[in-house]
């Protein structure tokens, strides 16, 4: 299922506004609509009595009611929308989550981690509804040059974490994501296990563990994935657990 969300954008500066809605008119799966956008408390308010919204993307040092007032007072309505904290300053994401905010972005906010924002609150918006994932139609949305790629979560055979971006390795290609390796992890948990510090593996393409020399690390062990033929180191502290995913 792929929604699409109606978004309340909420920030004193007009230039956050106008960047966060042309990130939000690049973001596919899901999609946002900004229906509204409000420069303070008040003005929120009263759009969120005008309109029903799925996600309110709020600032939280504003001239008046800050971010985290607001927050308590969307709570109390009878179907409050989900909040996405969108911030320069990091020091307020405990408090936010304890709002039960469904994510917590810092400026200069990212495409890709956006997408993954939105892509909480559409499962949080399932979740209410008692409607549950569907883990065949997962996927990882790939933004390059220009293109947005949907990689169906099935053909992932590893995330590598290189540099600042994620090589996504299919049985026929490579893609970069531009994204967390650990957000990656405990989103899918299910499907991916962590072999070392820097790559996740499908456990359902894991063949064999076998010995292995790394140039860096020397001898040691590295797993073998059904689909390539290269090897990915396996760290001694991830050792025990990628024996037992092969045991079964």
């Amino acid at each position: 299922m792929t929604a699409n969300l109606r978004a309340l954008i909420v920030d004193d500066e007009a230039l956050a506004r106008s960047r966060l809605r042309t990130l939000l008119g690049e973001c596919t799966e899901p999609s946002a609509t900004v229906v509204a956008e409000a420069a303070h408390a008040v003005q929120a308010i009263a759009a969120l009595r005008r309109d029903n919204f799925d996600v309110v993307l709020l600032d939280i040092r504003m001239p008046g009611a800050d971010g985290i007032t607001l927050a308590q007072t969307l709570a109390e309505l009878p179907q409050p929308p989900a909040v996405v904290f969108v911030s320069a300053h990091s020091e307020h994401a405990v408090q936010a989550f304890e709002l039960e905010a469904a994510d917590y972005l810092t400026k200069p906010v990212r495409l890709a981690r956006l997408q993954q924002a939105l892509q909480k609150v559409e499962r949080l918006a399932l979740a209410k509804k008692g409607i549950p994932p569907d883990s065949n139609e997962e996927h990882l949305v790939i933004q390059d040059r220009g293109r947005t790629e949907r990689v169906p979560l099935a053909e992932v055979l590893y995330l590598k974490a290189e540099l600042k971006y994620i090589t996504v390795r299919t049985a026929g290609k490579s893609y970069i994501l531009d994204g967390s390796l650990n957000e990656l992890e405990e989103r899918y948990a299910r499907q991916f296990m962590r072999v070392h510090r820097n790559a996740l593996v499908a456990r359902r393409a894991v063949r064999a563990l076998e010995k292995h020399f790394d140039p860096e690390e020397g001898e040691g062990w590295a797993v073998r994935l059904t689909g390539i033929n290269e090897l990915l180191a396996v760290s001694r502290r991830q050792l025990g657990a990628v024996r037992e995913a092969i045991a079964g």
